[in-house]
């Protein structure tokens, strides 16, 4: 038997005398001690070689084309070709090594905000540290919802159920009990419970702790559908140069120099920057999302959540503070108010932080009243239970057992249910009326015979800025549904509070997740503001249902039995103060509380889509300029209108200046996006088929009106390509007027900084035939004319292929609601400041209508 199952199975004793250590845990010290001599509680990554990372980058078929294309250069000794054809080839690999790169970087300072955290007892109190500190013979307390951090071994205390199905496929819960071994990454279902740590990082049993936040390598509808638009344009491309080449052959030009120009022609065509300005732009976004405290955990949940058009929110925590605070008990049969509150008191635990927990503590006169009692066992709150439960000893040895859950709970496991059932329900009723949730408590002086003692009405307030929040977010076409465990009439209060409406289904009536809904049933979750009384099977379902409807769904979750809702709906958003479980199964983690930190994303994700989708246009529209110009020109005039040379500096200056696009100022829209292919490819076609209209138009004033030489044309040509080119990307990344949105100032620099090198080449000849200053400011007035003119065929266009639909009558009460929620992000979110805000945009928006 090896050491590590020599742990596994030893006895207690003789465990904790092998690993020097106790139930009373480790001094700081020694645990410093121990850290050097085990190494932190984690996993070495294997890091790839830089250097054969870069590598990488030269194989592949694009990179086969521009090495073909190099070699055929050397063959027919066209050096100056083959030095600049390098110069791309390397440039290419060390732009997508270095992105990449940054991206990754961008990762892992993201998964270490997401470190997972462990209760650990060090010098005789529980303190919470990461669990890559933990070592050997460490005190850890695992709880519903915590993944294990390491293996151990559990100490004394109730048995729990534990999740291992992500290591060793068991798809049921498993008991283990005192004395039993944890292994790393299995999850808590049910029960808590101190456990002995005996095994950690590379030395636990399965050798590997669970990561967290891992890289997914699914494609998503984003993803696939820029990937949809690449194929389009290399298809289109090898389409043109297989007729190149053919009408070559035909005229008997020159094999090699032939092949040279179509396959650099081709390298031109491929949008070979289209992964790394997807990737750079997704890094950027994820960047900028965890500065507002949202942590993505897969960068392709960023795309998701630009199309999310139902959020499924969490009522305790997003829409209201998650700061419970007491109101005045209810009690049965005379007992007074501060009895209810002190025997709840001690069916509560300060250390685990519970809300509720610290709220019934807080709700005592003097806390000092608990010192004279001893909780001999306690048994933690879990979703089936729905209750907490304490065996208490009291000063004089006398043992009773009490109890705090839900009231219908309490009430059904009563002995006086039937004298206190009519009293209690009305009281619940009276509770639920004014937003108030409640605790049933009860007390036992022998097990299993309880007495209802009374009701603990528990006030969550909403957030003050959920209302306006809320409006705009339906503003931005999302439609928000508020999800709670709480009653009807605590839901409608709350609903109504928000301003969400009253239309609150209860989720009891919906069945399990493997239940078909009919048409009817599906229709009233689709239209409910919100639902009451929901189990985690009932989240699952509804989102299952609205996904079938056709909507992309958002949904928050805190709790382990969220982590299947979370997995199943399009974006899972894991709320502040999440088990380790939910934010394992979510795909977006909020740091701060709160349904502002949501919509922020959504913001943010929608403006990430405006980059792409000007790229996308972007970059067919220059490819179909190119390629149908070169194409016309060989065909009707047996005339290269630029050089291969020519085309890789194109492609070069292209390539690295709209990397910056990733950085652009875009505005969001007001609905959910998604791609609108009819769109795209009709605005890329008609500024496209322009484009060549404007090419062949300086080519015939070159040849025909100025009687310019074809080598000084295609220079010409050179520069207004560049130029015109660039400067398509002012009129793709607005569907307004180009002056609609300024440009980020690293996009200014970018493009100018390109095309006033690509005038110097022109002017001074660098590998063609040089032009006059005067013949390079012509170029540059021509490129503006036509940029225009191509701007104002652009508006003419959407109205064709994208039509905006007349506006509704605006909502007063939302524009307010819209300039409220601005004024409180100005300030910084700042709360107490709700009435201010409302009634300054108030008067803005009355005055701007006056003004109208």
């Amino acid at each position: 038997m090896n050491e590590k199952d020599d742990l596994k199975s030893l006895p207690m004793p003789q465990l904790q005398t092998k690993l020097g250590s106790s139930p009373n845990g480790l001094a700081q010290a020694e645990a410093e001690k121990r850290l050097v001599q085990y190494g932190p509680n984690e996993i070495e990554e294997k890091k790839s070689n830089p250097f054969l990372k870069f590598l990488s980058y030269f194989w592949g078929p694009i990179p086969w084309m521009i090495e073909i294309a190099l070699i055929l250069s050397a063959i027919v000794q066209h050096w100056p070709d083959f030095f600049i054809i390098l110069l791309l080839l390397g440039s290419n690999a060390l732009v997508g090594f270095w992105e990449e790169r940054q991206a990754g970087n961008a990762i892992a300072a993201l998964k270490a905000k997401l470190a997972i955290k462990a209760k650990v007892k060090r010098d005789g109190k529980w303190v919470n540290l990461e669990a890559r500190a933990l070592v050997p013979g460490d005190i850890i307390r695992v709880r519903l919802g915590d993944i294990v951090p390491a293996d151990a071994r559990l100490l004394s205390g109730d048995p729990v159920e534990v999740d291992q199905s992500a290591l060793t496929g068991e798809s049921l819960p498993t008991e283990r009990k005192s004395g039993d071994a944890l292994f790393s990454g299995s999850i808590i279902r049910q029960g808590e419970i101190d456990a002995m740590v005996y095994g950690t990082g590379k030395n636990t049993y399965f050798g590997k702790t669970v990561q967290l936040v891992e890289e997914a390598h699914t494609v998503s509808h984003f993803q696939r559908a820029v990937l949809k638009i690449g194929n389009y344009l290399i298809i289109l491309a090898v389409a043109l140069v297989a007729v190149i080449v053919s009408v070559a052959i035909f005229r008997g030009d020159p094999i090699l120099t032939t092949l040279q120009f179509a396959l650099v022609l081709l390298v031109a065509a491929i949008p070979v920057a289209l992964p790394t300005v997807l990737s750079v732009t997704m890094a950027v976004g994820a960047r900028l999302l965890a500065k507002k405290q949202a942590i993505v955990t897969r960068l392709s949940t960023i795309e998701e959540l630009a199309g999310v058009d139902i959020l499924c929110a969490d009522k305790t925590g997003t829409l209201t503070q998650n700061k419970l605070t007491l109101g005045d008990p209810f009690s049965v049969n005379g007992i007074p108010a501060t009895q209810v509150i002190f025997l709840a008191a001690l069916a509560s635990r300060a250390e685990n932080n519970d809300t509720i927990d610290l709220a019934v503590i807080k709700g005592l006169k003097d806390e000092q009243a608990l010192k004279g009692y001893e909780v001999v066992h306690f048994q933690p709150f879990d979703p089936v239970r729905k209750r907490t439960e304490a065996t208490v000893k009291a000063a004089d040895g006398s043992q009773f057992y009490v109890t705090k859950g839900a009231p219908q709970v309490i009430l059904e496991m009563s002995a006086n249910v039937g004298e206190v059932r009519g009293a209690v329900e009305q009281a619940i009723n009276a509770f639920g009326a004014r937003g108030f949730r409640t605790l049933g408590v009860a007390r036992a002086d022998a097990e299993n015979h309880w007495q209802f003692i009374g009701l603990l009405p528990l006030f969550d307030p909403p957030r003050e800025q959920a209302k306006e929040t809320i409006r705009c977010a339906r503003q931005m076409g999302l439609d928000v549904k508020m999800v709670t465990g709480d009653q009807m009439a605590i839901a409608r209060e709350t609903a109504k509070q928000l301003g969400l409406g009253t239309n609150i289904l209860d989720a009891s009536g919906l069945g399990d997740t493997k239940r078909i809904e009919t048409a009817q049933s599906a229709d009233f979750i689709e239209r409910a503001d919100g639902f009451a009384q929901v189990f985690p099977a009932h989240k699952f379902h509804i989102v299952d249902v609205l996904q079938q409807r056709g909507h992309i769904v958002g949904m928050t979750g805190d709790g382990v039995n969220d982590a299947p809702a979370l997995k199943k709906a399009d974006c899972g958003i894991a709320v502040s103060g999440a088990t380790d479980a939910a934010r394992a199964a979510a795909s977006i983690v909020l740091l701060a509380s709160g349904l502002s930190v949501i919509i922020d994303g959504i913001k943010e994700s929608r403006k990430i889509f405006q980059r792409m989708n000007s790229y996308a246009i972007y970059r067919i529209a220059e490819t179909l300029r190119v390629l149908f110009f070169m194409t016309l020109a060989i065909l009707l005039f047996n005339f290269y209108p630029v050089t291969a040379v020519m085309i890789v500096m194109l492609a070069l200056l292209n390539d690295g200046a709209i990397l910056s696009i990733a950085y652009d100022n875009v505005r969001y829209k007001d609905q959910p996006e998604s791609w609108n292919m009819r769109m795209v490819l009709g605005i890329s076609t008609v500024l496209g088929l322009i484009g060549v209209v404007s090419s062949f138009g300086l080519f015939y004033l070159g040849e025909r009106i100025f009687h310019i030489d074809r080598s000084h044309i295609q220079t010409l040509m050179y520069l207004k390509l560049s130029v015109a080119g660039h400067l398509t990307i002012f009129i793709t990344r607005t569907r307004g007027p180009f002056w609609s949105i300024r440009p980020a100032p690293v996009l200014w620099v970018a493009v100018l900084g390109t095309q006033i090198l690509a005038t110097l080449i022109a002017v001074y000849g660098f590998l063609m035939t040089p032009i006059s200053w005067h013949w390079a400011l012509f170029v540059w007035g021509y490129a503006v004319a036509w940029f225009l003119l191509n701007d104002w065929v652009k508006l003419f266009a959407y109205r064709i292929f994208d039509p905006i639909k007349p506006p509704k009558p605006s909502d007063l009460a939302e524009q307010i609601a819209k300039r409220a929620y601005e004024l409180y992000e100005q300030r910084g979110r700042q709360d107490g400041f709700a009435d201010q805000d409302w009634e300054q945009a108030e008067r803005e928006i009355w005055k701007k209508g006056q003004q109208k």
